[in-house]
């Protein structure tokens, strides 16, 4: 019943998903501010139109978090599902093959900004609730909590998780916004990556000066911001600042060994990447670079005369924003005060340096032995055919950590994306079977968590 009407029906669900994908909810730019709204309004009405016990706006300092839930008995499993409707910024849209916010679909695949991380992805729950609906085998209570804020930090999401306990009381938090290793070997995401986001500020003169009347004379900051970026490396890619490593939980042999277990092809890997080498920390393989290694990398960086043809500054600043993953054990604000120290100590007489923290998150590990992955394996072998794989992801959902603070709950990352579906970049995607085959393994979820749950 389950997969006859997801087929039926597979025309609307992907319309549906369309219609969101149309609204351009950037939470990191305030001209799309009435977008981000209006994206947390589609969502009410879908959840309204499903006959939902109550669906509600919740308002925060930011932008709002839809919450949402259907009660079938006290006495059966609670899931809360955890998904974000707010996007990337689509930038450069010169890079894009088709306009970002009007979906188009190539190959199979939907090509939108936001389609897979996360409206694809968390829509998906939506549609599985519909499916176990109509085929009336809805065996677990169900509540969503849909934030606005994902891409710029959650910067609310923790209060209202705090004052919001009772409402938000579950037995597991299901969510859809990791990716599996391809169509042919899906696998459960169990950890995944803090992250530490900075923003430096390099001042030399007091204005813009004349690069042949200046030049030579005073520090250029640009130049001397390049100089201090390539110290916060050595040529082995291991980080430089002191005691970044301190905390950093070391996995045994035996650990080691069974993550690269799963499958990867460096040769693959690079062909789809486009590059002729990879690398990174010196005496790891690429997946654990990946999984359980923190990494230092720019962002962007920017400053002087950028514009069409030439202009000869010597400019009065240069900028950059650097982020940094972490993982288990390290603090992102302990993080944050040693990179700040350190980078002010690279810095000559000759600039001034500001540095800032954008925002940040703590890395997290879901335990594997548990009902929930017990039943999240048992949904992926029903509806893939193949048992997944365990692996651990380099992106970060700061939320996670929250969840299991506050809530004192895990959290089971069923995600369906693909490393090739280029989120955050030009061009993303999400496969249309994926976004079909995610929605009938979710209604799977429900099935055998209530079974294992008796």
């Amino acid at each position: 019943m389950v997969k006859e009407y997801i087929e039926s029906n597979k025309a609307r669900f992907i319309e549906e998903l369309f219609e969101l994908l149309r609204i351009p909810s950037v939470s990191t730019d305030k001209k799309f501010k009435d977008d981000v709204l209006k994206a947390a309004d589609f969502l009410k009405d879908k959840l309204n139109s499903l006959g939902v016990d109550k669906v509600e706006i919740c308002e925060t300092p930011g932008y709002p978090i839809v919450f949402a839930e259907k009660i079938v008995d006290e006495k059966l499993p609670t899931v809360l599902v955890y998904g974000h409707y707010d996007v990337q910024p689509a930038d450069p849209y010169e890079l894009w093959d088709s306009p970002p916010f009007e979906p188009e679909v190539r190959n199979g695949k939907i090509y939108a900004r936001g389609a897979c991380d996360d409206k694809g992805q968390m829509y998906m729950h939506i549609k599985a609730l519909e499916v176990m609906q109509e085929a009336g085998e809805l065996p677990c209570n169900i509540k969503f909590m849909l934030e606005g804020e994902e891409e710029v930090g959650s910067e609310h999401l923790a209060d209202f998780v705090k004052d919001n306990k009772d409402k938000l009381s579950a037995d597991v938090i299901l969510i859809s916004d990791t990716d599996i290793i391809d169509n042919d070997n899906p696998s459960i995401t169990v950890g995944l990556r803090g992250l530490s986001y900075m923003q430096v500020e390099v001042t030399g003169p007091n204005r813009d000066l004349h690069s042949g009347m200046y030049g030579g004379t005073v520090a250029n900051p640009i130049n001397t911001l390049c100089e201090m970026i390539a110290a916060l490396k050595d040529d082995k890619g291991r980080i430089m600042i002191p005691g970044f490593y301190d905390k950093v939980l070391e996995l045994s042999q035996e650990e080691r060994e069974e993550m690269n277990k799963a499958p990867h092809d460096d040769e693959k890997y690079k062909k789809e990447l486009g590059v002729k080498a990879l690398e990174g920390e010196d005496g790891y393989t690429t997946l654990e670079r990946i999984g359980i290694r923190p990494t230092l990398d720019v962002n962007g960086i920017w400053g002087g005369y950028t514009g069409e043809g030439a202009k000869t500054v010597l400019p009065s600043k240069a900028y950059a924003k650097i982020s940094m993953r972490l993982v288990p054990n390290q603090n992102h604000k302990e993080i944050d005060k040693l990179f700040a120290d350190y980078f002010k100590s690279l810095a000559p007489e000759s600039v001034e340096v500001k540095v800032s923290s954008h925002h940040g998150g703590q890395p997290a590990v879901v335990p594997t032995n548990s009902t929930e992955i017990e039943a999240a394996k048992q949904a992926f072998t029903e509806a893939w055919g193949k048992e997944p794989v365990l692996t651990r992801e380099g992106g970060s959902i700061p939320i996670v950590e929250l969840f299991q603070k506050e809530l004192k709950l895990e959290s089971v990352l069923m995600g369906f994306g693909l490393g090739e579906d280029a989120i955050h970049s030009p061009n993303e995607s999400y496969g249309i079977y994926n976004y079909l085959k995610g929605i009938e393994t979710i209604t799977l979820f429900y099935k055998h968590y209530a079974a294992l749950k008796k």
